[in-house]
This record gives C-alpha cells, structure tokens and sequence, in this order.
C-alpha cells in the first residue's frame, strides 16, 4: 500500500532529485517549454508552481526563498520580471502538461511537453478566435431570428410574371392577391 507516499522520487537520490528538478525549472522558466517524460513533467508540476506564485509577490525575501532554490540569477531576473507580469492575474495552474504520441526511442517511456501557459501563442489565439466566434454566435442568432421573420413578408413582395403579353402582366401583392384582382374590386 502507498499511504502517505506523495512524492514522485524518480529513481534518484533526494539531493539528486532536487538538483534535476531545479534545473529543469530554470530551463522551463527561460525556455518556457521543456520536453521531457510524464513522470518529471508532473514532479516539475509540484515543484515549480509554488515557485511561480511566490514570483508574483516581488519582495526581497521571496526572491530569496526562489534564489535557493533555483540558484540562478538569470532565471531569477527572468522569473520576477517577464514571467511575473504575465502570471500576475492568474490565480494558479501556471502549467500545461501536453502529452505526445510517439514514445522515447531507447525505453518507451510516454514523452510530453510541460509549457507556461501564458506563452503558447497559438493556444491564446485559437481562444481567442473561440470567445470572439462566442460572442459573436450569440449576437448572430439573435439578429437572424429578426430578419428571417422580416424576410418571410418579402418573399411575398417578389414580382411574378406570367407568359401573357407585358400589358396583362400581374404582380403578386403582400396578401396574395394579384393587381388585375384588386383592381377589378
């Protein structure tokens, strides 16, 4: 049984261990996409989330606490300024694990990405091409209710004619009547 057992050790010392994932954040965080397997992506998941939040608070002792950790004062810069400001409104969930199809070569483990998820551009613009076909869906089907209903009376307005000569040529009116049937009222 695994009671209580939450952490992931990978086969590794816990120096090991903790030396790999602090290196793998500060390459996620310059990088801001790692690929790597699943089984690390979800450790690194752990580990570098609370690190992330702590970016969002610039004070001299949270930089200190992520400087211990990641020792590193190039990602450190990188971490409190860029990213800090992109992360600044999210209230968690700072990665995304994408999972890949083909499996590592030498052992078949399941390969994936761990990516920021504020700097996938092509994710934000296809949700932002989603929110926009949203809102504007919404504002469609209202106005097409409108106008199909003001269509339907037009569609009545249309002009017949028959094949009689161009004198006697009749033309539909809004109740279906033609003009020689009105005309002769």
């Amino acid at each position: 049984m695994r009671h209580g057992k939450t952490i992931n050790h990978l086969g590794r010392t816990a120096s090991h261990r903790n030396a790999m994932l602090s290196n793998m954040a500060s390459s996620l965080i310059m990088h801001k996409r790692v690929t790597t397997t699943v089984a690390k992506a979800k450790a690194l998941r752990k580990f570098v989330e609370p690190l992330l939040t702590k970016s969002k608070n610039d004070t001299t002792h949270s930089r200190r606490l992520v400087f211990s950790v990641l020792q590193s004062k190039e990602t450190l810069k990188e971490l409190f300024g860029e990213v800090a400001a992109k992360i600044g409104q999210r209230p968690g969930g700072y990665t995304r694990i994408i999972k890949l199809s083909d499996n590592r070569l030498g052992d078949n483990a399941e390969m994936c990405i761990i990516e920021l998820v504020d700097y996938n551009e092509v994710l934000l613009e296809a949700k932002s091409a989603g929110e926009a076909k949203a809102t504007t869906r919404r504002s469609r089907s209202k106005k097409k209710a409108a106008p199909a209903a003001a269509a339907a009376p037009a569609a009545t307005d249309a002009v017949v004619e028959t094949a009689a000569p161009e004198d006697t040529a009749t033309e539909t009116l809004n109740d279906g009547e033609t003009r020689e049937e009105k005309a002769a009222e």
